[in-house]
């Protein structure tokens, strides 16, 4: 998988401005449309890349009968979400 690439996220706010990522669509290798539900955000961490403000998430997936563990990152300023990389 690409590191940084830029996926479509379904999220929730809470009424406190937590935001939790629910579901992602991300295109693999091949090329096909991947629909990927969270099934558990196991952490999450606020950090800064030169002045970017952005929200790590450590999420935990199962794909196509197999389980992913890997990272989202929400860039605040931009509001936008890539895939980070995936941890093995």
């Amino acid at each position: 998988m690409v590191r940084n690439h830029p996926v479509d996220v379904i999220s929730v706010c809470s009424a406190g401005g937590e935001i939790r990522p629910l579901r992602m669509r991300m295109e693999d290798e091949e090329h096909r449309l991947l629909r990927v539900d969270i099934d558990e955000i196991v952490s999450s961490k606020s950090v800064q890349y030169v002045g970017i403000e952005a929200q790590i998430f450590l999420c935990k997936a199962t794909v196509e009968g197999k389980e992913w563990l890997f990272e989202l990152k929400y860039t605040i300023r931009s509001h936008s979400w890539c895939f980070f990389r995936r941890v093995y």
